[in-house]
């Protein structure tokens, strides 16, 4: 019987409800597509002037990486063309699957005839687009803050219709569901002894959706094809989770269609998450309830770091993830709150304050090393070895270094931010 509450257990379930969500294509983009195409849909016609506001943070991971279903199209014009002739805000991070082939012409011609204005926006907030369109005397506007889905208004012609478009279940007062109940010590608890019935969907789709682009990476040329390089060297279980992982994000960088089950609204995060832990399962030879339960503890531990991080920020988040991934292993190996407390404070003191410097081919690098740190920290702590309190930012407890990580990218790595926006827009 659990030693939780009842407030704790149905909270870490609907965390996982709220983060664990199918996008097709890097979240930023379609974000914009799913603001772009709120606006066709609210005025029954495409817009002929679009004017769009973005937070730094979405110009920098939408510069430069590939939409998806627009012929290899890229960037913030091409999300908002792609959204606009989509027009189906129904699907929300799943927008652009209601193109089809013939779209991508009706895209390329849209985007010759339309004026669309791009402009950074004044805001403390890391994700925030404001986007307005006109077509002749018809006007419509609408806003999202926070996170990707989180419509706080849609305006047409002074008329607010935003009730058509806000979902309540998606967010709560802006924030969602409160994130500071989290703690390793009950995230553990909370997957040894939570009754697996409501929550076998969710992850089950991460596992199928995760692993099916993760493999598809491994297929082909994508980007860098990192994860195809990989794959081609060692066949043992580490190197393949770190193969495995990096070709999810070559593939979906790239413009892959498969969908993703991503979390901390992000598809890289969701994969690093969620695939070391699958392919670590598989060689091991358990059972599905422990797959379920591993995921569980990683999801959790990923979500918690990226608490105190933010959605967005200078901090490559694929290292929250490949940390959780480690702890979510060290579960499948029998690990408790020592194991897993210990793998992550070794895991973040080696690779913490890896940058961001926008969605694009390179994070596949990036998610491979942040695996790759993961592992090492767990591997560390079954040899005995960690680092200790006043090594860096390693304190002593796990939750004040998580915070320390949490500080050390939201507070000191916001200046870090600005002048990597700045340094890619040639500023």
């Amino acid at each position: 019987m659990s030693r939780l509450s009842n407030e704790i257990i149905s909270t870490y379930t609907e965390i996982l409800r709220e983060e664990l969500i199918p996008a097709m294509g890097c979240t930023e983009p379609i974000a914009i597509s799913y603001a772009s195409s709120i606006i066709s849909h609210a005025l029954g016609v495409y817009p002929e002037n679009i004017r769009i506001g973005l937070s730094g943070n979405i110009i920098k991971n939408v510069k430069s990486v590939i939409v998806p279903l627009t012929g290899g199209m890229h960037g913030i014009n091409s999300a908002v063309c792609a959204g606009i002739i989509a027009c189906a805000p129904q699907k929300r991070l799943e927008v652009l699957c209601a193109l089809n082939s013939e779209d991508i012409e009706k895209i390329k011609e849209y985007q010759k005839r339309v004026n669309i204005e791009i402009y950074e926006l004044d805001t403390e907030n890391q994700f925030e687009i404001a986007i307005e369109g006109t077509y002749k005397r018809k006007h419509a506007k609408a806003h999202l803050v926070k996170r990707h889905t989180n419509v706080v208004s849609v305006i047409v012609n002074d008329i607010d219709v935003t009730e058509n478009y806000f979902s309540p279940s998606d967010i709560v007062e802006g924030e969602g569901t409160n994130r500071s109940l989290l703690n390793i010590e009950d995230i553990i608890e909370f997957a040894n002894t939570v009754e697996l019935d409501n929550l076998y969907p969710i992850i089950e789709r991460q596992i199928s959706m995760n692993m099916a682009i993760a493999n598809e990476g491994i297929k082909k040329e994508w980007g860098a094809s990192i994860g195809k390089t990989l794959f081609e060297g060692s066949n043992d279980v580490r190197n393949k989770a770190r193969a495995l992982s990096a070709g999810g994000s070559d593939a979906r960088m790239n413009g892959c269609e498969l969908p993703v089950c991503i979390i901390s609204g992000s598809g890289n995060q969701g994969i690093t998450a969620s695939v070391p832990v699958i392919v670590y399962a598989e060689e091991k030879g358990v059972s599905r309830d422990k797959l379920i339960r591993a995921l569980i503890v990683s999801d959790l531990i990923t979500i918690h770091q990226k608490t105190g991080i933010g959605c967005l920020s200078a901090y490559c988040g694929a290292i929250s993830a490949g940390c959780g991934a480690a702890c979510g292993i060290a579960y499948l190996d029998g690990g408790g709150y020592y194991e897993i407390a210990h793998t992550l404070v070794n895991s973040l003191a080696i690779l913490s304050g890896t940058i961001c410097d926008g969605a694009k081919s390179s994070c596949a690098a990036k998610i491979a090393m942040a695996v790759e740190a993961g592992i090492m920290g767990y591997e560390m702590m079954k040899s005995g070895h960690q680092f200790y309190s006043g090594e860096g930012i390693v304190t002593k407890g796990v939750e004040k270094t998580i915070n320390n990580v949490g500080r050390l990218a939201s507070v000191g790595m916001s200046l870090t931010d600005k002048e990597i926006i700045k340094i890619m827009l040639g500023k």
